[in-house]
């Protein structure tokens, strides 16, 4: 059987560790070519954990059967962004899917901070990666996006986005994060409206706690671990392939008629 997304080009941000790692994965294994964009095709030490180390992403891509390249790119720069679509287009002829998912946790070394313990650089810092940098790569994407004929499927392009339960329920201790978040849902929904003229679908990916390099500062105390796995109903943390298999199903002809949705990946926790 053909894959869901047979010959459809896709840029994954973040694509060295973490959701992005298993969504650039995801996707070559259902058939698209896939630009894995990240600052270093390797993840640094102190974001990977033990079950992502290997082989950078778009060589295991390329190991596995699939087409991938990797271009270096700084979410917060937006010549970046503009320069990693050109890549992608000069390389396969046209962009298809543009996942914006590169991004920062609310637990930094220093741990969850109240409102009035953030410093301006916590602030300018977790916007510049978590909600500018989704701008970025939004506007770049859609740029071309207008550029190219249709799909066969009769789109013209999807762009998914990773916000996170954060973005819609507040979360003490993380009022920043929650702030960026907040931001990719709303301009998720901003350009579903502009762009569905357009056939350019548009929605984000909310996940809850994801068992990821970027959540073990939280997890990785038992009695934390507990309580978090406690607040979500299935009775687990989230995985990568949770995450990656519902970014699938949005950028599949599956999703034709859904945009604009902010779709949580969250065990049920905003059930609650």
């Amino acid at each position: 059987m053909p894959g869901r997304l047979l010959n459809k080009v896709a840029i994954v941000t973040g694509s060295s560790s973490g959701l992005g790692r298993a969504i650039a994965l995801a996707y070559a294994a259902e058939g698209a070519k896939v630009v894995c964009a990240d600052l270093s095709s390797t993840a640094r030490k102190d974001v990977v954990i033990e079950k992502e180390q290997g082989k950078p992403t778009c060589e295991e891509i390329i190991k596995l059967g699939g087409v991938s390249i990797f271009f270096m790119a700084d979410v917060g720069n937006s010549n970046d962004l503009e320069c990693l679509v050109r890549a992608a287009v000069a390389k396969y002829g046209r962009l298809d899917i543009m996942v914006k998912n590169a991004g920062v946790a609310a637990a930094g070394a220093d741990g969850l901070k109240l409102v009035h313990e953030l410093s301006d650089k916590d602030w300018d810092n977790m916007m510049r990666v978590n909600s500018t940098g989704v701008f970025y790569g939004c506007r770049a994407a859609i740029k071309q996006m207008m550029t190219q004929d249709l799909h066969p499927s009769g789109d013209r392009g999807w762009i998914i986005n990773t916000a996170s339960v954060a973005g819609l329920v507040g979360f003490v201790g993380a009022g920043a994060y929650s702030a960026s978040k907040g931001s990719v849902v709303q301009l998720t929904k901003s350009i579903a409206l502009e762009y569905a003229p357009h056939k350019i679908h548009s929605n984000c990916l909310c996940p809850g706690v994801v068992n990821t390099a970027l959540t073990k500062q939280l997890t990785e105390h038992p009695e934390m671990h507990d309580r978090i796995v406690g607040m979500h109903p299935w009775g687990r943390l989230g995985e990568p392939q949770d995450v990656a298999r519902a970014a699938v199903f949005l950028a599949s002809e599956d999703a034709g008629w859904i945009t604009g949705v902010p779709l949580p990946v969250d065990g049920g926790y905003l059930a609650q």
